[in-house]
């Protein structure tokens, strides 16, 4: 398979790492203008986008080739899951030999994906549950509904209301089943918007890295507070969750 596009800092040791996986029958490029705003508002970052595992290298100047993370072919057959699992495994392998290389944790770590790469980046994180402090689905969902939620990761999604392959409906009714399961998840739907990786959804997926803050975080200063209030005799503050649904 091609070598991914690695892009790093013009100085210094990288503070945080993007890795980005496209869509089915696509290539990394399709992910270009998510990477060129990742750069711009973390100059610090170092950005990766690798090929999908399965395709043929059918590259040419107009066309960069097609390739998948599960070959569409196993759609079909009993040993789906397996060839999942798989694809996992080794996409799991790949982050974590770059979070190696380059000395950075999995908090320092975000995973993002486009439809098939969404869900990739989905399952890897219930899969290796310290693989990523973040995850961005655009216009993807699980590959099967979550039956836990990984303690220590913030997922986002990103939605055209507009989509025809995977419905708007279906993710929210996700993201009211991981608050079900006290998961840390956002869900922005733009108007107007179907299956496609938009400008206005670009935007938003950085305002949320920007802004956003773990949920485990609040509930630690929540908590902290709490014991504060209590060792001064005070009353106690109930403690809250924050979970945001637009």
């Amino acid at each position: 398979m091609p070598q991914p596009y690695i892009f790093i800092p013009r100085s210094g040791k990288p503070q945080l790492l993007f890795v980005l996986l496209h869509g089915e029958s696509a290539s990394p490029e399709q992910l270009f203008p998510l990477a060129d705003a990742i750069k711009q508002a973390f100059p610090a970052s170092m950005v990766v986008l690798p090929y999908a595992f399965e395709g043929k290298n059918t590259r040419t100047a107009s066309e960069p080739g097609s390739y998948y993370w599960v070959s569409p072919d196993a759609l079909q057959t009993a040993n789906y899951a397996d060839q999942m699992q798989q694809a996992l495994r080794n996409l799991i392998s790949f982050i974590r030999d770059l979070q190696k290389e380059y000395g950075l944790t999995g908090q320092q770590t975000a995973v993002a994906g486009f439809s098939q790469g969404a869900s990739m980046a989905l399952e890897a994180a219930h899969a290796q549950p310290d693989l990523a402090g973040r995850i961005l689905a655009f216009s993807g969902l699980y590959v099967q509904a979550p039956a836990t939620v990984p303690p220590a990761t913030i997922l986002h999604f990103f939605h055209g209301a507009n989509d025809q392959q995977v419905s708007a409906d279906n993710v929210e009714s996700t993201l009211v089943r991981l608050g079900e399961l006290q998961g840390d998840a956002t869900l922005d739907v733009a108007s107007g918007i179907g299956h496609e990786l938009h400008t206005a959804l670009i935007k938003q997926a950085i305002v949320r890295l920007q802004t956003c803050v773990p949920l485990r975080s609040w509930e630690d200063a929540l908590n902290s507070l709490e014991n504060e209030i209590r060792t001064q005799g005070q009353e106690q503050v109930q403690g809250g969750t924050r979970r945001t649904l637009h």
